[in-house]
């Protein structure tokens, strides 16, 4: 009997239409089960027509348009594949809508062992092409742009594209190679450099191919070929397999469950960096620094990238994991750990004092995070709440938010966040897909602080990051600081779990679907989606080709009516904030450098062919590099910043060498920062600008009470 699934819908999160899914037939014939993958595609098909907040039609363009995508995720090299091989495949271009739709999974199927059958092959190429010497002085070129260049032809052309490929791979070691002699007089012959530079490239390709042969496995693919779909709908919209969904819920949270040990990926060999203090693994006492994880339970992890090792370890609180471990006393030993909750506090908010001309208070906030299934979480907005009240009890004339490299996360935390500096108002628009569009409003009075204030952005400062920056240039109550726009990504999603749309065992979780549902809009009217925020004072962007205007699924830039809204009492008067700061920079040496340097990324991203032969190779490296290496010079041209922890937060890390060290680097990152330096410059004349006000305010606050 065909078993259905019924779709269960989570009204709280989206709204589908509920029903049954009808799945075709699978198999010769008869009316099987439909299989996770039928199950997972089917969903998928039904979310994205029925829940998207802008749906393509799903149709041949749109197959044509994932076909393309999946080839190029599966094989964006074109290492793989042969031309014969896409001439096959395209037979199925079409189809991506039909399996949508319940068709039968041919073209994923085909692709599937099309690409296994080729990734064989290829680990049987390129160990015979590095078993002989490469004639580094013959002149031949290889083209490394895969746009420039088709699908081999046949074996031999597939055979002669490794073989060039291979070859730049060891005149790039072998060049490294020279250069080392030459500088330690080791007297190694240009042979034995060339044997030295072939096996360090195979050690990487046996490690690559590793991975390829016995962990891609057809699940990973899967994942590749539902993306390629999802993300031809929009960019952000996702599907995430269980190990990944849990990931992204861990991230947005600042906490996951594991043993507190810090890991990195050397030579092949899982080892332990540190321990978290409190952790699991700091309670038991076995492990340490430099102990060498061997196996997780039964998995042997010889060869694992770190991710992969962490997704092992992590688990479900409470629960038993199993360390095979080499210690640095070279005995073998297992450790038996329960898994806990680890905080990620390199993830949440934290602030310092910058002296100088005036007193600045500076925070930094990675990410938006909110904990929404602990209410005693992290929450971003509580977070802040509390940095900004440390900073004005140690009397801050102004306070510098940086956002750079936030990416966004919760919605409900940055509105919330926005009324710590302005009375209530409409914080950002969302509209749905059906055109109706809400005011989500700050509806607390009150204002915590009300003094200078700058917010730091650049390209990959994203959704709820643009939100903050927006809302505060929309009511003029602050100086946004940075490169000429951010990132661009003015949409919302919704991270919907597979497995509550379904009635029945399919044979292990579905994942899950991060899903645009919702677009932002700037109190103003403005959406941020494409063209993001533009700065008031903007700095030299470090960044080559960067933002949501790269990728052509990205949705437009439109725009709807204005909110009712009143700006800030003393709106922030960017003019001169902006006209100072452009002197300043075009007479910066630091920026200068940067400048140039963005000029030589974008001449050397023009370059399509590179010579193969030792000579010619030199040659670009060393034009290369004199252009590149004046980069280096950026921080010596840094007038030093004097940046310090709040005492009260060093007192609360006395005791713990890791985060002690941790936050020392965190500091050091920050003295000799081009853009917070001229940030700083920023608020020092917005300071000035405010001061009349201030003082007062100040002064106000700091009477002395005299007892009745």
């Amino acid at each position: 009997m065909r078993m259905k699934l019924k779709v269960i819908v989570p009204v709280m999160l989206i709204s589908i239409s509920a029903g049954i899914f009808a799945f075709a037939k699978i198999g010769g014939g008869k009316e099987d089960p439909p299989g996770r993958y039928e199950a997972i595609i089917t969903l998928v098909g039904q979310i994205l027509k029925e829940g998207h907040y802008q749906p393509k039609p799903i149709d041949d363009k749109f197959s044509k348009e994932v076909f393309s995508k999946y080839l190029r995720s599966l094989d964006g090299e074109k290492k793989f594949f042969l031309k014969s091989d896409i001439d096959a495949l395209k037979v199925l271009d079409t189809h991506v809508d039909d399996e949508l739709n319940g068709a039968p999974l041919d073209l994923f199927n085909k692709t599937n062992e099309l690409i296994r059958k080729r990734v064989a092959e290829a680990a049987a190429i390129y160990p015979v092409i590095l078993q002989k010497p490469f004639d580094f002085n013959q002149k031949e070129t290889v083209v490394i742009d895969p746009e420039s260049m088709d699908w081999p032809a046949d074996n031999a052309g597939r055979t002669e594209a490794w073989r060039k490929s291979l070859k730049f791979r060891t005149l790039e070691k072998y060049a490294e190679l020279i250069e080392a002699r030459d500088k330690d007089k080791s007297g190694k012959t240009d042979a034995a450099l060339e044997v030295e530079a072939r096996q360090k490239v195979k050690k990487i390709y046996d490690k690559y191919f590793d991975r390829m042969k016995t962990r891609m496995k057809d699940d990973d693919r899967f994942s590749m070929y539902v993306n390629a779909i999802t993300t031809t709908m929009d960019p952000h919209t996702d599907y995430m397999p269980p190990l990944e969904k849990r990931s992204f819920q861990e991230q947005m949270a600042g906490k996951f469950f594991g043993i507190g040990a810090q890991l990195r990926e050397e030579e092949g060999r899982i080892r332990i960096v540190s321990i978290v203090t409190g952790s699991p693994s700091w309670k038991e006492g076995t492990l340490k620094a430099d102990d060498v994880i061997l196996k997780v339970d039964t998995t042997d992890v010889s060869g694992y990238a770190v991710d992969e090792a962490v997704t092992l370890i992590r688990g479900q609180k409470g629960t038993e994991v199993k360390l095979t471990v080499k210690s640095v006393d070279g005995t073998t030993k297992t450790v038996k750990l329960i898994r806990d909750e680890i905080k990620l506090d390199d993830t949440f908010a934290k602030s310092a004092i910058i002296t100088g001309e005036h007193r600045i208070g500076y925070i930094y906030l990675p990410e938006f995070y909110a904990d929404f299934n602990d209410r005693q979480g992290a929450f971003s907005y509580n977070d802040v709440a509390e940095e900004i009240r440390k900073l004005k009890a140690e009397k801050v004339e102004g306070i510098i938010l940086d956002l750079r490299f936030n990416g966004g996360g919760s919605l409900p935390d940055v509105i919330k966040m926005a009324g710590l500096f302005v009375p209530d108002g409409t914080i950002v628009q969302v509209r749905s897909r059906g055109g109706e569009t809400q005011q989500q409003k700050d509806r607390d009075k009150s204002v915590q602080y009300d003094g200078p204030l700058a917010i730091m952005v650049n390209e990959f400062s994203a959704s709820a990051s643009e939100i903050m920056a927006a809302a505060m240039q929309d009511y003029k109550r602050a100086v946004v600081i940075g490169s000429p726009s951010t990132f661009g990504k003015g949409t919302v999603q919704r991270l919907l779990d597979l497995d509550n749309f379904v009635r029945g065992d399919l044979g292990g979780s579905l994942g899950g679907i991060k899903l645009t549902v919702q677009k932002f809009y700037r109190a103003n009217g403005g959406s941020t989606q494409l063209k993001g925020v533009e700065s008031d004072v903007v700095l030299p962007s470090p960044y080559y080709e960067v933002g949501e205007k790269k990728d052509k699924d990205a949705l437009k830039w439109d725009v709807i009516p204005k909110a009712d809204y009143a700006t800030w009492s003393d709106p922030v008067d960017v003019a001169p904030l902006k006209a100072n700061s452009a002197r300043r920079v075009a007479n910066n040496e630091a920026f200068k450098i940067i400048n140039e340097n963005i000029a030589t990324l974008k001449k050397l991203d023009e370059q399509k062919t590179y010579p193969l032969d030792i000579t010619s190779y030199k040659a670009d490296q060393k034009k290369n590099a004199a252009a590149l290496k004046r980069y280096d010079a950026v921080n010596d041209k840094v007038k030093e910043i004097n940046i310090a922890s709040l005492k009260a937060d060093l007192a609360k890390l006395q005791g713990d060498t890791v985060k002690l060290a941790r936050n020392k680097d965190w500091l050091k990152a920050r003295v000799k920062d081009a853009y917070l330096s001229e940030a700083v410059n920023v608020m020092n004349d917005l300071i000035m600008q405010s001061f009349p006000k201030l003082k007062n305010n100040y002064t106000e606050a700091n009477k002395v009470k005299t007892p009745n």
